[in-house]
């Protein structure tokens, strides 16, 4: 992750990658890759056959059946949001914050970015007041907005947005007529399934919303990039599918054949595969709830986190206390508890949000770091979250926040 410019706080560049499980590779998946490590043609641009059938089967298991010819694949999400800004021109929104990784795409494009505020219970998704009245802003001002990324299980905020919070920004997008993807990267790591709804946007909106996940949020490593979209139904998802893979096929931007197989057999979920991320979104989830409990005990900010391996905190009842350690803004908080917690701790001014806020993006991932052997004593613990390097971590993490909330209450006016 590379800082901003020390003397201005110059544009950031690069965000943090998408954190990695804490957990050994599968062995059935290195066996799959393995096995396919031999193959020396490539994969077929937009994916070979047998991994879009493998994505199509995926998506019918969750109520979103894909049609052959709606699917590609690609080498992480990242290549196929660009793809799919190029194909569709115009003016791209985003919620407020939101991924790292999404607006630097359009900017790579020369596309504006406009980044629209979120509603108090989640993030994810943009509030549809302020949606409407930055669409009319940007078209007042000569602006073309076409696209709108959402995130229904959401990277920052770990939040999953509810059914009427989304069926609201929905209507007020398609009423603009822009087209949405919604990147469903971490919808299978619901840290409580049974007691959250998740919808995607594909089911309210068919025929205007391609779905995209990153094969990492749940069934691959992080370092095995490989991504699948869907597309409409409908003669503009045609079109649209075909711009894609023109844009695909202008980059050379295919799955590695190895990763290819792995990608397919993930995909499928067999009992292997599906066991391990039952494993690890119990770890990701217990963790997140304790960092959570540290950050909100210190008298930070942060909704509690339902998916992913994040959790986003807003410190800023904290800040004179961060002020006495020459914290003004989010990238001296991030170099801050960067160095504090020995692990990236990235600001929020690298998903959009203002740089004078003191928000900050933590990774249960990074948390969890270490060497193999304590990665694999974690997955043979029945309560991972209670071995010594795990507690140690997250002790650490509390007692830096337990000094912020005592040096907060010696700047408290006396009563």
């Amino acid at each position: 992750m590379r800082r901003t410019e020390p003397e201005d706080h110059g544009p950031v560049r690069y965000g943090p990658p998408l954190p990695p499980d804490g957990l050994p590779v599968l062995p059935e998946l290195a066996s799959v890759l393995a096995g396919a490590a031999d193959r020396a043609e490539s994969e077929p641009i937009g994916g070979g056959r047998a991994l879009l059938d493998a994505a199509q089967g995926y998506w019918a298991r969750r109520g979103g059946p894909a049609e052959p010819g709606r699917v590609v694949a690609g080498p992480g999400a990242p290549a196929l949001l660009l793809a799919l800004t190029a194909a569709l021109g115009g003016d791209v929104l985003v919620p407020r914050p939101c991924a790292a990784w999404w607006a630097p795409y359009a900017r790579l494009l020369g596309r504006p970015v406009f980044h629209v505020a979120t509603p108090a219970e989640c993030g994810g998704v943009p509030d549809p007041f302020a949606l409407l009245e930055t669409v009319r802003r940007v078209r007042a001002e000569g602006g073309d907005p076409r696209l709108l990324v959402l995130s229904v299980a959401d990277d920052p905020t770990a939040t999953v947005v509810p059914p009427e919070v989304l069926h609201e920004a929905v209507e007020a997008a398609a009423g603009e007529g822009l087209h949405l993807v919604s990147d469903e990267t971490w919808r299978d790591t619901l840290h409580t399934p049974q007691d959250t709804v998740l919808v995607s946007p594909a089911e309210m909106l068919p025929g205007e919303v391609t779905v995209v996940s990153d094969l990492a949020g749940a069934l691959l490593p992080v370092g095995w990039p490989a991504a699948v979209a869907r597309f409409p139904a409908s003669a503009a998802g045609d079109a649209l599918h075909a711009r894609v893979l023109d844009v695909l096929t202008a980059l050379d931007a295919r799955v590695a054949a190895p990763v290819a197989a792995a990608a397919a057999y993930a995909l499928t979920e067999p009992e292997p595969v599906t066991a391990r991320a039952a494993v690890a979104v119990r770890l990701h989830a217990h963790v997140a709830r304790e960092m959570h409990a540290a950050v909100v005990a210190a008298g930070g900010l942060a909704l509690p986190p339902r998916a992913g391996r994040h959790l986003y905190a807003d410190l800023g009842p904290l800040r004179d206390a961060l002020s006495a350690h020459g914290v003004g803004d989010a990238q001296e908080l991030e170099d801050f508890l960067s160095a504090r917690l020995g692990m990236p701790a990235p600001g929020g001014h690298r998903f959009g949000d203002d740089l004078s806020a003191l928000h900050v993006r933590f990774s249960t991932g990074m948390l969890l770091n270490g060497a193999d052997a304590r990665r694999t004593e974690r997955l043979s613990s029945p309560t991972p979250w209670e071995l010594p390097h795990v507690q140690r971590a997250l002790t650490l993490m509390r007692s830096v926040f337990d000094d912020l909330r005592d040096e907060a209450q010696r700047w408290e006016p006396p009563r």
